[in-house]
């Protein structure tokens, strides 16, 4: 009996350690595999840091480094249409881009007036707040996480000004949750329309 308890110790033992020595699970979201734990990726509230006494807005300079876990004022251009489904029903994640799946927002406001890119006779311009939780900067094209970087456990990839990734040399950000961005303005519209997707905008603010 002895020697079946010291055996069965011994087995805890192999396991406590295995568990200290791995690293954080990897849960599967949306098809792609994550190092973020569990608690992080299911039970974090992203707006926290809004309820605070002292919480003030945040808008970066381009150059700005971000802080992980921070919230800032970033901007979104779109055409109407699609700024009624946002406010409505919140961002939906694209299949592609520069960065890979995900929704493509700029702390310059110049990088959102850009868009959309073809006809902008019904341009609006979305004012959000972004939580950007882990953030990893991609400087260059070719840049080995360019495309993968949520699988490394990270939630934005940040492209700062004039390093190259784009022609116009405009800072841009790629959130991969759309949870994490959220509409809280309207910067510009379409004449007539402002009064709509305010008091649209007041119906659906979360």
């Amino acid at each position: 009996m002895e020697a079946v308890k010291v055996a069965e110790v011994m087995n805890v033992m192999k396991v406590m350690n295995f568990i200290k020595d791995s690293p954080l699970p990897v849960a599967r979201v949306d098809g792609h595999d994550s190092t973020k734990s569990m608690a992080y990726l299911f039970d974090e509230d992203f707006w926290d840091e809004e309820t605070l006494p002292d919480f003030s807005e945040i808008l970066l300079r381009s150059d700005d480094k971000p802080k992980d876990g921070k919230i800032y004022v970033m901007y979104h251009g779109t055409t109407l249409k699609a700024a009624l489904q946002i406010i409505q029903n919140g961002f939906k994640r694209s299949s592609g881009g520069m960065l890979g799946p995900g929704v493509y927002v700029s702390r310059d406001i110049e990088k959102a007036a850009r868009y959309p890119l073809d006809d902008q006779r019904d341009q609006v311009i979305l004012k959000l707040r972004v939580n950007v939780g882990r953030v990893k900067m991609i400087d260059r094209q070719g840049h080995p996480l360019q495309k993968t970087w949520h699988r490394e456990g990270y939630d934005t990839a940040w492209v700062p000004e004039y390093c190259g990734m784009v022609k116009s040399g405009l800072e841009e950000d790629c959130i991969w949750d759309p949870k994490r961005v959220k509409v809280v303005g309207i910067v510009d519209s379409p004449p007539g329309k402002a009064t709509q997707l305010n008091q649209l905008l007041q119906k659906y603010k979360k």
